[in-house]
């Protein structure tokens, strides 16, 4: 029998009482405050009561103040008058169990029977079903985080034992004043008939209530849904988020002008009102010997233009666009325009005159032959690894993440995505290069408005590639 007991002891407690506590302690999985400026949310539970919501909504009108009821289905059966009124004056309806009882006591086939029954409820009254929903006493079962899944579990900030008679209108509305702040989800009731509740508690509530909606009102409190609560809030953490983004971009981009004055790179200019795409510094190539298609090579100790693209360009270039086959296809363009003013720079610059190719390393590599680059392999070892790391870091830090994650779904088999992450060398010999210069910017230019159908698929081909690992380059 102590067994028995025992096993009874440890089957309750992890059914019932540690996710309400995870819950309840934690916000684990529900919503139970705002992080707004001016709003507050008043909840009412286990209505609705034919004597008392009307006296409610009455009260609520006169001060323009939106609220949320959380109905009891079995009570809200027969009023569905009142759940058509709520609906008509713009507050919202969520769902409290068809009877008041506790989820620890229900198998969780029973709970989602309960919250069905009501929601049944709530759609033939209103035309539509909650999403809503608050468990009696705020009591969760384990299953309830994955039955309850397409519902919004609310609890809330503030309670303060208005379905006891005794309390008196007064000691109420000095508990309710102390919770006078934006963000409260306080928990009133506007129906005595559940167990344990006295049946005119509500009339108590009614006189603090609205003592406490003419002082909020006067300090310039708003009284919304949870509906608009969670979008309010959710809209101020995005904001955070974004602010705290920009702040990590700005640190980085600090970090990228140390790093241009260190090693001394230097801009290349195009047209005045466009931001530079490319910076460059002649360095000594350290690499294994690189044979070249047109016969040249480029061996270490040789002097090569080191190129790197600006990513302070990179990341307005990711803020505006919608994918990230779009960025992958601006950045292609970008490269295009941008080679022709890179080949005469350098061929005005006296510390580049014995270069003897291009060079740098991106994780965009298709579509980059149809440039002028030749692309190789990065050995394997500790650059390579690095390299990869700091790519991806880069990008995430540069590129929405929505955009970054949804890139990364994309992305085909994991073989596929090993090949798309994987940075590689690029390479353009001086001898190409020096065919930009030639060229001329302005016919170069023309040329780029009409670019062939397989240049075309080629570049979208690359941005495949961008998106599939969140379009990530940094040295290209």
């Amino acid at each position: 029998m102590e067994n028995l007991f025992l096993w009874g002891f440890y089957v309750m407690t992890f059914y019932a009482f540690l996710p309400g506590l995870i819950s309840r302690t934690f916000g684990f999985r529900v919503f139970k405050r705002g992080k707004v400026e001016k709003e507050i949310a008043l909840t009412f539970d286990d209505g609705p009561d034919p004597q008392y919501t009307p006296q409610l909504l009455d009260l609520l009108s006169r001060y323009g103040a939106k609220a949320t009821f959380f109905v009891v289905g079995s009570h809200a059966e027969g009023q569905l008058e009142l759940l058509r009124r709520m609906e008509a004056e713009g507050h919202t309806i969520g769902i409290h169990n068809y009877v008041h009882k506790s989820n620890w006591l229900m198998r969780p086939r029973t709970v989602k029977r309960q919250i069905e029954r009501t929601n049944d409820i709530i759609e033939q009254a209103t035309g539509k079903r909650s999403i809503y929903y608050r468990p009696p006493w705020g009591i969760v079962n384990l299953f309830d985080y994955s039955n309850l899944g397409y519902l919004h579990i609310i609890l809330w900030s503030a309670l303060f034992g208005d379905w006891r008679i005794r309390l008196g209108a007064n000691r109420l509305r000095k508990r309710m004043m102390k919770k006078l702040r934006p963000g409260e989800v306080l928990l009133l009731h506007d129906c005595g008939r559940t167990f344990g509740a006295d049946k005119d508690a509500p009339r108590n509530m009614l006189i603090a209530l609205e003592a406490y909606l003419e002082e909020a009102m006067a300090r310039g409190y708003t009284f919304v849904g949870v509906d608009r609560m969670i979008k309010l809030t959710d809209d101020a953490r995005a904001m955070h988020r974004s602010l705290f983004k920009r702040f990590i971009i700005s640190l980085w981009l600090a970090y990228e002008r140390a790093f241009h004055v260190v090693f001394r790179l230097r801009t290349v200019e195009s047209e005045s009102d466009k931001p530079a795409a490319f910076h460059y510094r002649v360095i000594k190539y350290g690499g294994e010997p690189i044979e070249f298609e047109n016969g040249s090579r480029v061996t270490k100790g040789d002097a090569v233009a080191e190129i790197h693209f600006d990513n302070r360009m990179l990341s307005d270039i990711a803020v505006s666009s919608k994918s990230p086959l779009a960025i992958g296809l601006r950045l292609i363009r970008e490269v295009e325009h941008t080679l022709p003013f890179l080949a005469n720079q350098l061929a005005e610059d006296p510390g580049a005159k014995d270069i003897k190719a291009l060079y740098g390393v991106s994780m965009i590599h298709r579509g980059a032959d149809r440039l002028g680059f030749e692309v190789h392999q990065l050995p394997e070892g500790l650059f390579k690894r690095s390299t990869q790391v700091y790519l991806r870091v880069l990008m995430k830090v540069l590129t929405n993440t929505k955009q970054y994650k949804s890139g990364r779904k994309k992305a085909g088999t994991s073989a596929a995505r090993a090949e798309a992450v994987s940075p590689r060398m690029l390479f353009m010999p001086v001898e190409r290069l020096r065919q930009y210069a030639t060229v001329g910017i302005g016919k170069l230019q023309q040329e780029a408005g009409r670019i062939s159908g397989a240049v075309e698929r080629t570049i979208v081909s690359a941005a495949d590639d961008a998106a599939s690992m969140g379009t990530k380059t940094t040295a290209f």
